[in-house]
């Protein structure tokens, strides 16, 4: 007995009491008070906000390694920063808790841009490339290169509070917007960080990011259809007997109401028969094609920009708060008659595309998980449709080296 107590005693030391600790993060520890350098603190932000991307958004984490190395920091940021926004319905039923969530990001975002982050790992990072960014613009002569936008950030923060409930889009067009103002708008803020803002550029990201977007609803909608069950023992269990609520815990079908009319598909159908819903592949089928058309005709303008055309029509949010424009710099808006280009702004568009392509690389993602969806005969139930598809690192190495997606 007394050399088991001992033991006990000796076990009891070994182990220390951080412990006992609750962690905020498991990946990250805030920054000491003192002996840590700011080159150590941008280091373990770093490392989190991979390891979030390698975890729930594994295709960005992948697409990585094709951007210059001087953007990768923003992109690790800025893509962690949209994690951490679409994470907050799951962890929050409660549209209070919701609510204090976004705010405590908008906040976020308001000190960082301030160059005063908080102690969370997005944040230090994000002030890091913000830094960092300020920098190389001062020391340019031309201002035409901006840093990146608070307004982006913030836009992007109030479009997933709007749909945090999982209310369904009114029309295929209200979801090309959510997709705009966040997939499409992460685009943008990555083209920012290269630093590079240019209408060719951002006009081909639009379009690539309106698909990502529409796929990244068509793939959830198998998991919000059919939630995990609530966690009881919730302390915030409680807070929420709203219908948005309701909503969240029991299960919604976030297609577009006009294709579900077009297709008589009712939500209650989807429920009730799951895959075998009727006309449930006609709605599916009918906003994948939406998705595929953005890809297309992303593919056009890319391929007609590389044999000195022009892009073949406007952009459509021109003159939109971020899509302010120099003329001298962005002279591609007047169309030649013969369809091509004048040789100075011909070999200005490529220099964009060229140097944004490591931008363009969701198209890839985004391509080959429709040619899965297709080739199931567009039953947005299959499980492999939410499997991490092997072919990606080689497909994205092949459209990178061939400069097409």
């Amino acid at each position: 007995m007394y050399i088991l107590a001992q033991t006990s005693i000796c076990l009891r030391r070994l182990i220390p009491k951080t412990s006992r600790r609750l962690a905020r993060y498991s990946d990250y520890q805030a920054p000491p008070t003192s002996g840590a350098s700011k080159e150590d603190d941008i280091h373990r932000a770093t490392q989190y906000c991979s390891n979030l991307l390698k975890q729930y958004d594994h295709p960005s984490y992948i697409l990585t390694t094709f951007l210059p190395t001087s953007a990768r920091p923003a992109h690790l940021a800025i893509r962690a920063f949209n994690l951490e926004l679409a994470r907050i319905p799951d962890a929050s039923p409660s549209a209070p808790v919701r609510g204090m969530r976004y705010q405590f990001w908008r906040d976020t975002i308001t000190s960082t841009f301030a160059q005063k982050p908080v102690a969370q790992p997005v944040a230090v990072l994000l002030s890091s490339v913000i830094s960092s960014l300020h920098t190389q613009q001062s020391s340019r002569i031309s201002n035409s290169s901006p840093a990146l936008s608070k307004s982006r950030f913030l836009r992007l923060i109030t479009t997933r509070e709007k749909y945090s409930t999982n209310a369904p889009y009114s029309t295929l067009a209200s979801l090309e917007s959510y997709a705009e103002n966040t997939y499409s708008t992460l685009l943008y803020l990555t083209l920012s960080a290269l630093p590079l803002h240019f209408l060719t550029a951002d006009h081909i990201a639009s379009h690539i990011g309106k698909a990502a977007g529409i796929v990244a609803v068509l793939r959830g909608i198998p998991l919000l259809a059919f939630p995990p069950p609530p966690n009881h023992h919730s302390n915030t269990a409680s807070l929420g007997g709203t219908l948005d609520t309701q909503r969240v815990q029991q299960g919604a079908v976030t297609l577009p109401l006009d294709i579900m009319a077009e297709c008589n598909l009712k939500e209650e159908n989807v429920f009730r028969y799951g895959a075998e819903a009727p006309g449930l592949k006609d709605a599916v089928f009918k906003v994948a094609t939406r998705a595929s058309d953005h890809l297309i005709t992303a593919r056009q303008m890319l391929k007609n920009v590389q044999e000195g055309g022009d892009v073949g029509h406007g952009f459509e949010h021109e003159g939109e708060e971020g899509h302010e424009y120099d003329v001298q710099n962005n002279d591609d808006r007047i169309q030649q008659p013969s369809g091509k280009s004048s040789d100075g702004k011909s070999a200005q568009q490529k220099m964009e595309v060229e140097k944004a392509f490591g931008v363009f690389m969701p198209a890839v993602p985004t391509a080959l998980w429709l040619q899965r969806l297709e080739k199931g005969d567009f039953d947005i139930f299959k499980e492999d449709l939410r499997t991490r598809d092997w072919r990606l690192p080689w497909k994205a190495w092949l459209a990178y080296r061939r400069r097409m997606f």
